[in-house]
């Protein structure tokens, strides 16, 4: 095995029980995984994978090494690492990981390098940073690449700003954009577990209180609707006329981030976007206010203007920040405005991420064995992947459908018959 840097290797039989805890939640992982033991798909391709080191993920990683690969991982936001499951990747798979929970920048990048020294051919990411690394500073290893794929819509935005700018240099397939990941991680995932990461850090009451969901893309959708079921009064914030008044037509109430600044107490961002939260918000903001991000990078909220405009600056609970400003006021930042559900949570419950990381199981298969065909530019999962994932989590809930008959089958594909 190659070298690794975790934390703690004597955490490994923690980290084990916990990964054999989530794979009980991921049926249709646990069905490819066979699958992938018998038949070998990924026999000796190198992959190297940046993503959130959590016992989900360990159980996608173990996957493909089952499956012939040659797997290292590292993290893909230095909170989001449980270092136990790290320990265990490396003890009991034997598989080299680098990642620690809370590690500084330039160790982040550090691990980062040593993920691309495996000379990879295929990249799984979560926020496009081994690919944009390989294109910014080691572009020596584009030529063996084969193409990778992209776990979140953060990453997914830099990719195709990537291929738009013609510097992609392989084929890369958006996971996220697979309805199976899409429709069901970023909305009942990080629906629940980013109010988890909240209330784990803050033990607040959210009934009764004004909590301001800053995007209603897939995630804010979910985040919106997790909040209301607990009482929470919800307001929206958006950019986007279409999503804006989706919201406004789901009942909540929804105005410009200017407006909801003054009256909010809790101030979650799922935006994608920089500075959604911005200097003249928190000149706003009343005493005691919350502020969360759940978006992938931690530059939804202007964190160095909250640093100018505060005179003390002190850790009141394990992840929770409280700047004092010089009016008496006091905003408390959770997880230093990186994702909230991982920094101060577990991430997204296992059978969520069960269909989310099958299209990443899938889709390197989809990667190996048509490769040659694929043109340098990002690619939506296959349909037929997608469709394959729903039925089997179906299967794995006991849940049965109709099928088509050759009467309806056939109605479905004419033109002659009408009213």
């Amino acid at each position: 095995m190659e070298s690794f840097d975790v934390k703690d290797i004597q955490l490994a039989q923690g980290g084990r029980l916990r990964i054999e805890w989530a794979a009980r939640e991921m049926p249709v992982l646990r069905l490819i995984r066979e699958r992938f033991e018998r038949e070998k798909p990924l026999r000796g391709l190198r992959i190297s994978a940046c993503l959130h080191v959590t016992t989900e993920t360990a159980n996608l990683i173990e996957t493909l090494h089952v499956g012939g690969a040659d797997v290292v991982l590292t993290a893909s936001n230095p909170l989001s690492t449980q270092d136990d499951v790290a320990a265990a990747l490396v003890s009991f798979a034997e598989i080299p990981v680098f990642a620690i929970k809370g590690e500084d920048n330039v160790t982040y990048y550090r691990h980062i390098g040593a993920a691309l020294d495996h000379k990879p051919q295929i990249t799984m990411d979560d926020g496009a940073d081994l690919v944009s690394t390989m294109h910014k500073s080691r572009r020596e290893l584009l030529s063996g690449m084969l193409g990778g794929t992209e776990e979140t819509t953060t990453g997914v935005i830099r990719l195709r700003a990537m291929a738009a700018d013609n510097a992609l240099a392989f084929p890369v397939i958006a996971v996220n954009d697979a309805m199976t990941k899409h429709f069901f991680d970023n909305r009942y995932g990080t629906g629940q577990s980013t109010l988890d990461g909240i209330i784990r850090a803050t033990n607040i009451l959210l009934a009764g209180k004004t909590f301001v969901v800053a995007g209603y893309g897939w995630c804010g959708r979910g985040l919106a609707m997790r909040a209301r079921g607990m009482g929470a009064n919800v307001i929206v914030t958006e950019v986007n006329p279409l999503p804006a008044l989706e919201a406004v037509m789901d009942g909540y109430r929804v105005m410009p981030m200017d407006e909801a600044a003054a009256i909010g107490d809790i101030f979650v961002t799922v935006t994608g976007d920089i500075n959604v939260i911005d200097r003249h918000h928190f000149e706003k903001m009343k005493d005691g206010a919350i502020v969360a991000n759940s978006g992938h990078f931690n530059v939804e909220i202007n964190i160095p203007a909250l640093e100018e405009l505060a005179i003390s600056k002190r850790l009141v609970r394990p992840f929770v920040e409280q700047y004092e400003l010089k009016d008496g006021r006091c905003i408390h930042i959770l997880g230093e405005g990186r994702l909230v559900n991982l920094a101060a949570a577990e991430g997204h419950p296992a059978s969520v991420m069960d269909m989310s990381f099958a299209n990443q199981a899938l889709s390197v298969e989809h990667i190996a064995r048509h490769y040659m065909e694929l043109e340098k530019k990002v690619y939506s999962v296959p349909e037929e992947i997608d469709r394959q994932i729903a039925l089997l989590k179906l299967e794995a809930m006991g849940v049965h459908i109709d099928t088509l008959s050759d009467e309806q089958r056939k109605y479905l594909n004419s033109w002659e018959e009408g009213t």
